[in-house]
Parts: C-alpha cells; sequence; structure tokens
C-alpha cells in the first residue's frame, strides 16, 4: 500500500507526502459512520483523536508519528498531568485503537502502535486486577432507590433499567408505540451489539410505565413518539438519563461522586449488572438469561439452539425479583 494512492479518499498513503491531519480525521469520522457506528458515538470519537493531534502539534510531531513511547508519554500525561479519571483514559485508547486500525486498514501504518500499549498498561485495570468491581446492590435497596424517587418518569426510567436490563442507548431509542401492552413485551431498535430484541416486563413495571404515559400527556406539546422526554418534550438524552441515576442514587447513599472506587458509584449499567445477578440467584437457565440480555451466541449449541418465545416469558414472570413498588 506505501506509495499507492486511495482514489475514493484523494489521499496517497507515502510516509513522504504525508496528507493533513484534518484529511485524515475526516476520512476516520466517515468510516466510522460507514461501519455502523451512533452519531454521538462517532463525535466522541473524532473529539478524541482531536485531542491526541493537538498533543501532538504541541510537540511537533504528526498523527503518523505515534509510536509506542509516544502512546505511553501521552498515557502519562493524561493521567498524571491532566489527572483524568482511569476510566477517561481507557476510552480515549479504545478510540486511539480504532483510529489507528483504520490508519493500518488504509496503508498509512504497517500495523496498530495502540494494541501492545494498551495490553501493558490498560490491561489489568480492563481485567479488574485491581480488584475493584462494579457496584451490584440487593433487592431492597434498588426498591429503596426506586421509591425514592418522585418523579413519574425518572421512576419509570429506573425501573426499565432494573426490570430489563436493557443499555442505557435502548432504553434512549425507545418510542410508545414500541410497547405491546396485552403480552407487556417491549420490541427494541435494532443495534449492532444486540441480538434478541424482544423483551418483557411485569406488572410493577406495567404500572410505573402507565403512570409515566398519563404524566407523560401534559409534557408532550410538539407530540414527540418517543417514550421518555425530557422537559422540553424531546427525547431525552444519554447525558440526562445518567445525571438522573446518578442524582437519586446520591440522595439514597448509592453513589459517590467523589470516589475513584467503581464499588462505589452506581450508573445505568449497574442496572443491567443487577438484571444479571438476581435473575441467575433466583435460578434462571442460564441461556434464558443470555436471551434476554441480547447477548451475542458464540457455541454452536447456543446458535442452533432456539427459544421459545412463550417458554421465555414465562420464566422471565417466575424469576425477575418483585419489590412492591
Amino acid at each position: 500500500m506505501i506509495g499507492s494512492t486511495d482514489k475514493s479518499s484523494g489521499m496517497v498513503s507515502d510516509t513522504g507526502k504525508r496528507p493533513p491531519a484534518e484529511r485524515i480525521i475526516d476520512r476516520f469520522e466517515r468510516d466510522c459512520s460507514i461501519r455502523g457506528m451512533s452519531p454521538l458515538s462517532v463525535k466522541s470519537y473524532v473529539y478524541n483523536v482531536q485531542k491526541f493531534h493537538n498533543y501532538l502539534q504541541e510537540r511537533g510531531l504528526n498523527l503518523l508519528d505515534a509510536d509506542k513511547d509516544v502512546l505511553r508519554d501521552y498515557l502519562e500525561f493524561m493521567r498524571y498531568d491532566r489527572g483524568l479519571h482511569q476510566k477517561t483514559v481507557e476510552n480515549n485508547f479504545t478510540t486511539l485503537s480504532s483510529f489507528y486500525e483504520y490508519l493500518a486498514y488504509e496503508g498509512f501504518l504497517e500495523e496498530n502502535p495502540v494494541l501492545q500499549v494498551r495490553k501493558r498498561y490498560l490491561r489489568r485495570y480492563k481485567d479488574n486486577d485491581d480488584g475493584q468491581t462494579r457496584q451490584l446492590i440487593s433487592v431492597e435497596d434498588m426498591t429503596r432507590l426506586i421509591n425514592s424517587t418522585l418523579d413519574a418518569r425518572d421512576k419509570a426510567i429506573i425501573t426499565l433499567f432494573a426490570k430489563t436490563g436493557i443499555r442505557r442507548k435502548e432504553l434512549i431509542a425507545l418510542d410508545v408505540d414500541d410497547i405491546e401492552w396485552v403480552e407487556q413485551s417491549i420490541r427494541l431498535k435494532p443495534t449492532a451489539k444486540r441480538t434478541n430484541r424482544t423483551i418483557f416486563f411485569d406488572d410493577e413495571t406495567s404500572f410505573i410505565l402507565r403512570r409515566w404515559l398519563r404524566v407523560r400527556e401534559s409534557r408532550n406539546k410538539d407530540g414527540s413518539k418517543a417514550l421518555f422526554i425530557n422537559n422540553r418534550g424531546e427525547r431525552i438524552q444519554r447525558s440526562g438519563v445518567s445525571r438522573m441515576v446518578e442524582k437519586v442514587a446520591t440522595q439514597v447513599g448509592l453513589h459517590d461522586p467523589t470516589s475513584d472506587k467503581m464499588e462505589d458509584h452506581f450508573s445505568p449499567h449497574c442496572c443491567r449488572h443487577w438484571f444479571t445477578t438476581h435473575l441467575r440467584r433466583a435460578g434462571m437457565p442460564r441461556e434464558f438469561i443470555q436471551e434476554l440480555r441480547g447477548d451475542v451466541r458464540k457455541e454452536a449449541i447456543d446458535i442452533y439452539d432456539h427459544i421459545d418465545k412463550k417458554e421465555l416469558r414465562e420464566s422471565y414472570l417466575a424469576h425477575i425479583p418483585q419489590m412492591g413498588i
């Protein structure tokens, strides 16, 4: 590829004819979109790459100059000079790995230089070798969290997170018409991470959702089809969901924003952890939990085992914790 021309991008992959960094970043942004990433994810990736580009410029370097030494210095800069949280550092290096994988794919580099740096300096955090684990609360604490929430929308959001295990992105995308009230099921929008798109909810969740829908009518001035809207009547955004959950969790002593320990934090994803663990503890078969979570099936026996929806729903209703909410 060295010395060849990419006609679609108008860039020459030759170290002697380096394209402008802005053009490389623009092409990476387009590549992310083609790969099916969400607009928010694309925006975040481009922002992280641009920050790294600015860091390199201040040191007289180019994006194509990055090697393990440069990347190691950047890791130290973020962790010690900037004092960034470990998760933020990890997210930045996830972005950079994707970016340099793209450059290797296009022929600007022979290999992705980020892989070895992540493996050596970030692997132990990803594998939780530092002993930190995501917080798991009891059924009683989840009941307390939901009951402490006075706003009908916020109560419905937290309840749906806990009772279905859906991801934040999946919840935000929900429309009112996605709910099937007779069967008490929800049809999720398709995403790259999810296989099964049908999830179920119980009578407790149904009651809270219906109460929110009555309140929603007075807030939905513009006729939005979104299930969860903000005070302006627009579809709620991911940051709004996270802030709300963390605020409520802080009020009941389940979230400490000043702590560096993962187990002291409570986020929407903790509800997915809660959903999975308590279904397992209640005795639900592993393959049923995987189906409800929408996990990708990896083993042949899982791929060819078709789970009956009626059986799955009955198992869900028999095992999902009841909280008296």
